[in-house]
């Protein structure tokens, strides 16, 4: 295949071996590859925005296999696809890709997520773009979902990108000749338990940390074909899920369950 630019991103931070390991993988197969990256990890910040701060940006290339161009960037995911676009690189990518986050993001992880986020931006920008995670927070052999996420971005390439589609790819935490089928899945709903372990801190102050618990909900109705899986059950599974999301976040309900504007406020409405 003719080598193609590919910008790679992430939300785990310049010093993630998930990246490293995408970005070598890439480079291995002939690809020109630039990484535009947080400095530090920035997980869970879905698609915010630096704006009342400068954002500052330091090549890295040391950090990366030979070949690779490297910004660590001190912005959010977000940021770092913006600034790579429109700021630092000499040519647009052919594709963008992110992660590999270390951990899954499934479900409506997806809305939380700066792997996915990151991707998004390439997605809004008009760019073939596709987030990697590898689904669970200890593994850390990486090279199978590396290869498996630049063959389904080469293959889908070739095959002609579906315009405005953002692929969301979770591989699950085994070795290249266990993983099971990859499947086009469906969005599970992936609801957390949320639980806040209350501290003082040396100084008597209170603060607050986060600790929830995943509680998928495997029944609830969910948007796509029918046939597909959830990705939530094809990762249970050993499978690889490949789920296709986009920007529009336009409610898919009836619209006819929505009452009449005029039983909402005394200002005109129109229909």
């Amino acid at each position: 295949m003719v080598p193609l630019r590919i910008l790679i991103s992430n939300d785990d931070g310049v010093f993630a071996d998930g990246i490293r390991t995408l970005a070598a993988a890439a480079v291995a197969r002939g690809h020109h590859v630039s990484v535009v990256c947080p400095d530090q990890e920035r997980s869970a910040t879905g698609h915010g925005l630096t704006l009342q701060t400068p954002i500052r940006a330091e090549r890295a290339d040391a950090l990366f296999a030979d070949g690779v161009r490297a910004w660590a960037c001190s912005g959010t995911p977000s940021d770092c696809v913006k600034l790579a676009l429109f700021a630092l690189l000499d040519e647009w990518p052919d594709l963008v890709l992110s992660g590999i986050n270390h951990g899954p993001n499934l479900g409506t992880d997806v809305l939380y997520s700066g792997t996915v986020s990151a991707a998004m931006e390439g997605t809004i920008e008009g760019l073939p773009a596709l987030a990697v995670s590898s689904a669970d927070f200890q593994w850390r052999q990486f090279t199978p979902a590396a290869e498996l996420a630049l063959d389904v971005a080469e293959q889908m390439l070739a095959a002609g990108w579906p315009r405005g589609a953002l692929l969301n790819l979770n591989v699950p935490p085994l070795p290249a000749d266990q993983i099971g089928a990859l499947r086009w899945c469906r969005t599970a709903v992936r609801r957390y338990t949320d639980q806040f372990d209350r501290r003082v801190d040396p100084r008597g102050r209170t603060y607050y940390w986060l600790a929830g618990e995943v509680a998928n909900d495997l029944e609830a109705e969910v948007s796509g074909p029918a046939a597909w899986p959830t990705d939530v059950a094809q990762l249970n599974s050993g499978g690889a899920a490949l789920t296709p999301l986009q920007p529009e976040i336009f409610w898919r309900g009836d619209c006819g369950e929505l009452p009449g504007l005029e039983a909402l406020s005394t200002r005109p409405t129109q229909p």
